[in-house]
């Protein structure tokens, strides 16, 4: 009997899950995309793209689709689809796993400074540190819109709606990591960077610009994660795996 398995993605732990389990046999396994990325990676297997429409939505097509496991691989910061899913599991008595890559830890030399939102990294930034690199993506954008004082740089894989707030003075890179430390470093220095703000997604794809500020010597503005809900959670792919194998038995 096939175990049902609706992945939740985005990441690149959600692909590599994906791609595992459609090399196994005993699963099924749909991924889905939030689809806020206009050109996404697409995991190997059966792909659904869009909203659910709340946790009700999604307890509503978990139970139309016969859905047994939904395993959460969404990025750390994706708090609502998490309580969704939570919450949703709960509804269907769906199994549920949250897998979450370790978030980043500081090294020797690292000038961080930990913050609990964007907002509050806002307020963090000193005057001296006039020249902002974003590395945030594009939907915290409106947090900085009242600093006029500042000059910032925003890399994000689509450009931010045009719509909303921004800082006065924004220049915009459109780019999808990963990247090299020796990549980052030049950015930091052509563009004259003070201050990197960043929220600790973890993970080797866009971790090199910690390891080039700390070359640099510029400070890092760091917003921690969201609490972790109440379920099972794993770090790895392969623990992940080792779950879904015994919960299917």
């Amino acid at each position: 009997m096939s175990t049902s398995v609706l992945v939740l993605g985005g990441t690149g732990e959600a692909r590599r899950l994906a791609a595992e389990l459609t090399e196994r046999t005993g699963y099924t396994v749909v991924s889905s995309l939030a689809g806020r990325v206009r050109d996404p990676r697409v995991p190997d297997g059966a792909v659904r793209v869009g909203g659910f429409g709340g946790e009700q939505g999604l307890a509503a097509w978990l139970q139309e689709h016969a859905i047994d496991v939904v395993i959460d691989a969404t990025h750390p910061f994706a708090e609502q689809i998490t309580t969704n899913a939570v919450g949703a599991a709960r509804r269907t008595g769906c199994g549920l796993l949250i897998l979450r890559r370790p978030g980043w830890q500081p090294q020797p030399g690292d000038d961080w400074r930990w913050v609990s939102s964007l907002p509050e990294a806002a307020q963090s930034l000193t005057p001296a540190e006039r020249r902002v690199f974003l590395a945030t993506g594009r939907q915290g954008l409106a947090a900085f819109a009242d600093l006029d004082d500042h000059e910032f740089l925003l890399r994000c894989v689509d450009p931010p709606d045009p719509e909303s707030p921004r800082p006065r003075s924004l220049e915009v890179l459109l780019e999808r990591g990963p990247f090299a430390v020796e990549g980052e470093r030049e950015l930091l220095r052509e563009h004259r960077i003070d201050v990197v703000v960043t929220k600790d997604s973890g993970g080797e794809m866009t971790a090199a610009k910690l390891v080039a500020a700390r070359e640099l010597g510029l400070p890092v503005i760091v917003v921690r994660r969201p609490p972790p809900p109440e379920a099972p959670r794993v770090a790895t792919v392969e623990a992940a795996i080792a779950w879904l194998d015994d919960y299917a038995g």
